[in-house]
């Protein structure tokens, strides 16, 4: 294993996924030693147990992949889902209120699932879903990243009009508190892809294709 390893976000958040999907799925980050896998929020139960005292976290998304329900739900759904096990939260900003300009609401929703998390002792992750925004839109939730401090910031769910880019992983770094770090998710496929954003900044990856980049940095010696 290298370093590499634990910044994978090992993933699959298909609708049709199964729970054979989900064995495989916690056996591969396992034997990597992957950061966490990353599900639905339904699947939180079963990969807690299909991963104890591995040391790989158990990642929930919330308000997955639209972001387009209430605080009051958000919070509850992330709540569950640290009920059944998750250890870490990736939860989706509400796109309509950032497209309004409603920035209290969207800080105040932060807030509450920042907090959420905080009482539990878990990773928390703010997707900015940076296809359908602008400059001026990802520097302003950096902005209020910044003041609420999650643990991370992260480009995109990757199942939204585009993923990660080199210019919005750079973007995010330069312009959240060094204390904020960020993650790269949709579209990363190999490695050049993958030390390209780690170059930039990024400290974890999301990823369904893990096994696969590291098998291919494994042949350039660099795993």
């Amino acid at each position: 294993m290298s370093r590499y390893d634990a910044m994978i976000d090992h993933t699959n958040l298909r609708a049709d996924a199964c729970d054979q999907d989900m064995e495989t799925l916690c056996q591969e980050a396992r034997d990597h030693g992957f950061a966490m896998v990353a599900v639905n929020s339904v699947q939180s139960a079963l990969c807690s147990a299909l991963l104890a005292g591995t040391g790989v976290h158990t990642g929930a998304a919330i308000g997955f992949p639209l972001g387009q329900t209430t605080i009051a739900v958000k919070v509850f759904e992330t709540r569950d889902a640290i009920a059944n096990g998750a250890d870490e939260i990736d939860y989706v900003v509400n796109l309509t209120a950032v497209k309004n300009g409603q920035w209290d609401l969207v800080k105040r929703e932060m807030t509450e699932i920042v907090g959420a998390c905080r009482e539990r002792g878990v990773i928390v992750k703010v997707i900015f879903e940076n296809c359908y925004l602008t400059d001026d839109e990802k520097i302003r939730l950096c902005e209020i990243a910044s003041e609420v401090r999650p643990d991370f910031i992260k480009t995109s769910t990757g199942f939204g009009t585009g993923g990660a880019t080199f210019e919005d992983v750079a973007l995010m770094r330069e312009n959240v508190d060094p204390a904020v770090k960020v993650k790269a998710a949709g579209g990363i496929r190999d490695a050049e892809t993958f030390l390209k954003m780690v170059e930039l900044g990024a400290e974890r990856i999301g990823t369904s294709a893990g096994v696969a980049i590291m098998a291919e940095l494994a042949e350039q010696g660099l795993a």
